[in-house]
């Protein structure tokens, strides 16, 4: 009698954590558009002279709620970045415009309150992100190269655009989360680690970051 006295007992507490943590956690997709650019310094330590492009990202993204107004964001995105990049090859200049699609994982930090009859959002909190494709269109000049993911370049491999696969960075981003559960948000992005793979045996001094803003409907369910 005893034992299933227990058993019922764990069994109805094990019921009552799920139901609360239920409550607590909370399912999204997003889709937005940026204004993308790719920003450093050259192979020669110049200052690079790139301009924005517009690129998508969307997704799929999970809120759990750890106290009063304040919630722990992730989830998983498609997220395409690039810039119109101008780069000197065989002593030409070749503007390009480069499209690297990523996976990406936020974790972010939101402040969630109400106002008025809906919330304001205000996040802030770091990501990672991993290249699974990427191409160079050649807008002006010539010739093409074709772009290429990898970590480390030999110093005689120059047919190739090059750009590591993996980034981190950090996400910063305000909005509002109407009463029907749909959100617009503003968003920034700024990578923090370098996307340009490492020259082996050589001076180069390419310095290249992603950086981005732009704006995302959302809805949660």
């Amino acid at each position: 009698m005893n034992t299933k006295i227990i058993i019922l007992s764990a069994a109805l507490s094990i019921s009552t954590f799920l139901a609360q943590a239920q409550k607590k956690v909370s399912v999204g997709i997003s889709a937005g558009v940026n204004l993308q650019n790719i920003t450093g310094k050259d192979p020669l330590d110049n200052d690079m002279s790139n301009s924005v492009v517009a690129r998508f990202n969307g997704g799929l993204k999970v809120n759990f709620k750890f106290a009063e107004d304040f919630y722990l964001q992730s989830g998983i995105l498609f997220a395409s970045k690039g810039a119109k990049m101008s780069t000197m090859y065989l002593n030409q200049l070749t503007v390009q415009n480069i499209n690297l699609n990523y996976i990406e994982v936020p974790l972010n930090f939101v402040y969630k309150p109400l106002v008025g009859s809906g919330h304001l959002l205000l996040g802030f909190g770091p990501y990672a992100a991993y290249a699974i494709s990427g191409k160079a269109t050649v807008v002006t000049g010539g010739p093409s190269r074709t772009l290429a993911l990898k970590n480390e370049v030999s110093a005689s491999d120059t047919n190739n655009l090059y750009f590591k696969p993996f980034e981190m960075g950090a996400n910063l981003f305000a909005g509002y989360e109407f009463t029907n559960k749909i959100s617009i948000q503003l968003n920034a992005q700024l990578g923090l680690t370098k996307i340009n793979p490492v020259y082996a045996n050589t001076a180069n001094k390419s310095a290249l970051k992603n950086s981005g803003f732009g704006i995302s409907l959302g809805y949660r369910f």
